[in-house]
């Protein structure tokens, strides 16, 4: 029962970071439709900014700031450099972003080498609390990162729901040309979803590196989870990449503690029997 409840609360903190990094993997590709190759290179680039960051100024919450700052700031740097030209051709776009993950993986390795960094958490998180109800001790850490993810799904959804710039967001998902033709200037809303899936990312990279560490080719590792979470909780919608999250992550932890030899196949198994059963995802709609 121990090793069950220790497993629950791992999957948790898992689907809790993958919800992080699959949210604004989420928000570029139903708004705009890119593929974004290069999501994964943004996570270990933040997770390695903000590495520096804290072994600068010891810092963990600076580390985050700006890890999230920067990304957002790279993410519209890439948008109108290298994706508006290509807007709409689908293979460019794909290839320009798989080449861009390429470059800054090599250069990553160039700058920090080919050896594990873990961020260290605040005072305040690191350490194991009691579980009520239970007789386990958990990490603090770990358990603020699952109840961060609800706040950011949270704030996500008002932004998304309760103000004008949801509202048109929500129509571009729908119809993209009927939002241009009404007047919005579409190629804005596209730098801020980039931006804020960028910054997402970023800020994830950050909170993984916390959470495991940062190794290279971790970034296809994470770029992979968040294709899985898209995809099993339906194109567009952000309950659905929670609940895709909650998915993957379960699955993941329960197969690493009880078939570690079979852990991916079980994950992948899982993602196949929504696909066959949903195939627009559990919460997503078929056009």
């Amino acid at each position: 029962m121990q090793q069950f409840e220790v497993t629950l609360l791992n999957g948790l903190a898992l689907a809790g970071l993958y919800f992080l990094v699959a949210s604004g993997f989420a928000l570029i590709f139903g708004v705009m439709r890119v593929v974004n190759m290069a999501h994964g290179s943004i996570f270990l680039l933040g997770g390695y900014l903000g590495w520096s960051v804290q072994s600068s100024t010891g810092n963990w919450a600076l580390a985050v700031l700006t890890a999230g700052a920067a990304m957002a700031a790279a993410g519209v740097v890439i948008q109108q450099a290298l994706l508006r030209k290509h807007q709409g051709q689908d293979l460019t776009e794909a290839l320009i972003t798989i080449a861009l993950s390429i470059i800054v993986a090599d250069l990553l390795i160039a700058s920090y080498g080919g050896v594990s960094y873990q961020l260290n958490p605040p005072a305040w998180l690191a350490k194991s609390v009691r579980i009520p109800g239970t007789s386990i001790t958990y990490s603090a850490y770990s358990l603020a990162l699952a109840g961060g993810a609800v706040v950011v799904g949270l704030l996500l959804w008002a932004l998304l729901e309760r103000t004008h710039f949801g509202i048109v967001l929500r129509a571009g998902i729908d119809d993209r040309q009927m939002v241009s033709t009404l007047g919005i200037n579409v190629q804005r809303i596209f730098v801020v979803v980039f931006a804020i899936g960028a910054g997402l990312a970023g800020v994830a990279g950050v909170l993984g590196g916390t959470l495991l560490s940062l190794v290279p080719g971790i970034d296809s590792t994470y770029l992979v989870a968040a294709l899985a979470v898209v995809i099993v909780g339906g194109l567009g919608s952000l309950a659905g990449s929670a609940l895709g999250a909650l998915v993957v992550g379960l699955f993941t932890e329960f197969g690493l503690g009880y078939f570690p030899q079979y852990a991916e196949s079980l994950t992948f198994a899982a993602i196949a029997a929504v696909l066959i059963l949903r195939p627009a995802g559990l919460l997503g709609r078929l056009r």
